[in-house]
């Protein structure tokens, strides 16, 4: 059964059912048909019975001499003919049989165990079997002019057996059981067909087996999957999801909301859009969601999230940030003392001692006081180290880069930390050295400015380069927006928007065509 396709177990499920169906209702109809017929034999046998009983030949003889007797069995087997009755039997008082289809049992005594009854003047029928078969026997007393009994008249007839009902309705049997298995096994097979094919021509096992790989494959993915149906029932809900979460029971086919206070998943299923890089917060966890609704045929059937914990995520973004910003810096700083020890070696060359110590002594001064403000003010490593190589990279693209003196940064808002920040202050400081690509007719400078006290943070990034286009001022944060006409442009803003919206803060934009745009950020603290 198992090497069985699901369309042949249907199509001989289906058959058995009707056959055995075919077959409880065969045995009740034929049980019933022999009751009923049972009944009306009874009433026949009755109905011979009392005929005989009533006869004046059989009421006079059944008393008189030998020879009137005999003449009794003539007339109970010609009515037994005419009534069609298996046999007639005519007793006296004193049970001897005046009439009997076996010639030999006339003049004999009957033993009978169910006749007293009818000795008492008692009309009634039994069910026996004998050597003919099941008979219905009715037995009636035979009364004389006088009110008197002389003797009983059983009138039997042949109940036909189970066998003998079943050939005698063969042909209602046949055409019944034909019909009954021919339309029965076409349905079957149409919907073994139907269901085969909603199963995409998949057996069973062979489902059973995707859905085992399925579900191993969705526990050993990196990233959070929660699935819901139409419902907003639990599909899928995948082991790292449950540990994130800090969920530790099977919660597959309960409400999500029950499960879930704080989601937005089922909000996918109203708007029937996906929803991409979306940072939301479930159960006070910071999480990167993408959720894309889950359509087949055209049709909505649910909604799939896939989430990383941004904890992960800034992980490797600060790894990824952090070498790339070593990199370059190691870059610029060589390239910039390269520079300074070519100054030096040149000053020497030329006698010049005083003032190649004098340069030396300067620049050591510079870069210490820069030092001594960021370490001072700025009470973040990973802020510090970003603003000294943006310095550093702005000196090789010839832009002044000048960090306010009255900067200070002790803590971060609500909801942010040292990641958001990187990303926030790094970019855009690089979209203002972006600004100065086609300036040529002025210095360039980049002014920065971070004020904090107990109540605000604000961060401002100043710069005098090409400005923005008023008719671009509206679609600056949208994703994938740029000016530049590359492929890998128009990320920078759109994650700032998407931090400055997890803080809670506000993004204020001066630019003016020409000369230069500022960025103004503020946080409630």
């Amino acid at each position: 059964m198992k090497r069985l396709s699901i369309r042949w177990k249907i199509t001989a499920l289906i058959f058995f059912i009707v056959g055995f169906s075919l077959l409880l209702g065969g045995t009740i109809v034929v049980g019933n048909f022999v009751h009923t017929k049972e009944e009306e034999l009874k009433q026949r046998a009755l109905l011979t019975a009392r005929t005989v009983s009533e006869l004046p030949e059989i009421k006079q003889k059944i008393t008189g001499t030998k020879k009137e007797r005999s003449t009794i069995d003539p007339i109970a087997e010609r009515l037994r003919i005419i009534h069609g009755a298996a046999y007639i039997t005519v007793l006296d008082m004193h049970k001897v049989r005046l009439s009997h289809p076996v010639k030999d049992m006339i003049g004999k005594r009957s033993k009978g165990k169910d006749e007293g009854p009818a000795f008492a003047e008692h009309t009634y029928t039994s069910k026996a079997r004998g050597e003919i078969g099941t008979v219905i026997r009715a037995f009636v007393p035979v009364m004389n002019a006088q009110h008197e009994q002389v003797g009983v008249v059983i009138a039997a007839y042949q109940l036909p057996s189970f066998l003998q009902v079943l050939l005698s309705l063969k042909t209602e049997i046949l055409v019944t059981t034909s019909l009954s298995l021919l339309f029965g096994g076409f349905g079957a097979w149409m919907l073994a067909s139907h269901i085969k094919r909603q199963m995409f021509q998949l057996e069973p096992h062979e489902i059973a087996k995707l859905l085992v790989e399925r579900t191993e494959t969705f526990n050993a993915m990196h990233e959070g999957v929660i699935a819901i149906d139409t419902d907003e029932r639990i599909t899928i809900f995948n082991d790292k999801a449950k540990k994130m979460l800090g969920i530790h029971k099977d919660v597959v086919g309960q409400p999500i909301r029950s499960v879930l206070p704080d989601t937005h998943l089922p909000e996918i299923l109203q708007i029937n859009q996906p929803i991409y890089n979306k940072e939301l917060q479930i159960r006070n966890l910071n999480i990167l969601s993408n959720r894309i609704p889950i359509k087949v045929d055209g049709q909505t059937v649910g909604a799939v999230a896939i989430f990383q914990d941004q904890t992960e995520v800034k992980k490797l973004a600060e790894e990824l940030t952090g070498v790339k910003a070593f990199v370059s810096a190691l870059r610029v700083q060589n390239h910039e003392y390269m520079n300074k020890l070519h100054t030096i070696a040149g000053l020497i060359q030329l006698g010049h001692k005083e003032k190649a110590l004098e340069y030396v002594f300067k620049v050591t001064e510079e870069q210490a006081e820069l030092t001594r403000f960021l370490s001072k003010n700025i009470k973040d490593e990973s802020i510090s180290g970003l603003l000294l190589s943006k310095i550093s990279r702005g000196k090789e693209l010839g832009i002044q880069v000048t960090i306010d003196r009255h900067s200070q940064l002790k803590k971060f808002p609500p909801h942010l930390d040292h990641h958001d920040f990187v990303v926030v202050l790094g970019n855009l400081i690089e979209n203002a050295f972006d600004s100065f690509q086609t300036v040529v007719d002025r210095n360039k400078e980049v002014y920065i400015s971070i004020e904090q006290n107990d109540e605000i943070l604000s961060l401002s990034v100043e710069d005098n380069g090409c400005g923005i286009d008023e008719q671009h001022k509206a679609h600056i944060f949208d994703e994938g927006f740029s000016t530049k006409g590359t492929n890998d442009r128009g990320i920078g803003l759109y994650l700032i928007k998407q931090i400055v919206d997890k803080g809670k803060g506000h993004i204020h934009v001066e630019s003016e065509k020409e000369k230069g745009t500022i960025f103004t950020i503020t946080f409630d603290m």
